[in-house]
């Protein structure tokens, strides 16, 4: 199995309306039905030094299955939405 995990951290301008939405439409892609599990997830408020304000947790049953995932049109329409509202991203993907 593979666990993809992207976290963003926001821009300032509206940071909490955009993580609300962020959440809303992670929610959604895991009902893909690529996706065997997934969480869309914000940062504890008062955690301290969290660098990244909100992740995506999802896992599938192999990297074929991650990179339909990848260019699904509700995958691609996400990426657009967060391209707008992030200023960075880290991402890993691995076999568990």
């Amino acid at each position: 199995m593979i666990r993809h995990i992207c976290m963003f951290s926001l821009k300032e301008e509206n940071k909490e309306a955009n993580i609300a939405e962020f959440l809303r439409r992670g929610v959604e892609l895991c009902g893909l039905p690529v996706i065997l599990e997934g969480q869309a997830v914000r940062c504890t408020e008062g955690a301290q030094n969290a660098n990244f304000d909100v992740a995506l947790i999802f896992d599938f049953d192999s990297i074929e299955d991650l990179n339909t995932y990848q260019v699904c049109p509700e995958h691609v329409a996400f990426g657009k939405f967060v391209g707008g509202i992030r200023e960075n991203r880290a991402c890993i993907d691995y076999t568990f």
